[in-house]
């Protein structure tokens, strides 16, 4: 099944998370690529806790390749409500754990999505209009009930099967776009890969691949998934915290 990115209630709760994810480290290349990520959607009863690891490579106007890595926390309970991390960007051979940016918050059931600074100990909040998505909201998820992609000789969509990733059981998809020669611009033939790996009982992609030569790479993976209720602490504004003075009286 193709999940093609739309404007939803999904969306927008990531929306701030996903940008801010590109935009903490190496910024004149954010724009270079598509705006992938691990979508923890807010889906009750099915409880876990673990950590993306994240490798990135950028690829300059000159072909010089640079790479980074960084890593976050991610959770949800059973409620349905979701934290997820945004976390600098670090070269590969930064040694100790790159620095928490900002924290969502999102509980379905209110519909309150919450941003906390860390670094500032301030916080925004707001109330979502329309109902949360329950699948993720990515370019494409593996679904075992098939596809519905329009025939295309230069579009390539592989079944990779069923295999267990961190003990959970996921479905691999990899899609190929074969960019010809004449439109590449580069005076060649070269290929586009997307892989993504789902698990049906946590309604998220515990890998992500994505690769163009032109703009450079990312590999996402869920690890040390704990499929039991987070800390309830991970759901709340930290005491101290404070509502940023940008928003005061808004909401």
């Amino acid at each position: 099944m193709r999940c093609r990115f739309s404007v939803s209630a999904a969306c927008f709760v990531v929306a701030w998370f996903v940008i801010a994810s590109f935009l903490v480290a190496a910024p004149q290349a954010a724009s270079a690529q598509p705006r992938l990520d691990v979508f923890v959607t807010p889906f009750p009863n099915a409880p876990f806790s673990g950590v993306i690891l994240v490798q990135r490579t950028f690829v300059d106007q000159n072909g010089n390749v640079r790479s980074y890595k960084t890593m976050r926390e991610i959770g949800r309970d059973t409620q349905g409500r979701i934290f997820n991390e945004v976390r600098t960007l670090e070269p590969l051979s930064f040694a100790g754990q790159p620095d928490v940016r900002g924290i969502l918050i999102y509980d379905p059931q209110t519909r309150t999505s919450t941003h906390l600074d860390p670094k500032a100990h301030t916080f925004t909040t707001g109330t979502v209009n329309r109902p949360p998505a329950t699948v993720p909201p990515a370019l494409l998820y593996a679904s075992p009930t098939g596809t519905n992609l329009p025939q295309n000789p230069y579009l390539k969509e592989e079944d990779l099967g069923v295999h267990e990733i961190d003990g959970v059981s996921a479905h691999g998809v990899r899609e190929t776009q074969i960019i010809p020669a004449d439109t590449s611009g580069a005076g060649r033939e070269f290929q586009v890969t997307d892989e993504f790996w789902y698990s049906p009982d946590l309604r998220i992609n515990l890998i992500i691949r994505h690769n163009d030569p032109r703009t450079g790479s990312v590999t996402m993976t869920v690890t040390q998934i704990t499929r039991t209720d987070p800390d309830p602490s991970r759901f709340q504004i930290p005491e101290g915290y404070t509502l940023a003075d940008s928003v005061k009286g808004t909401n």
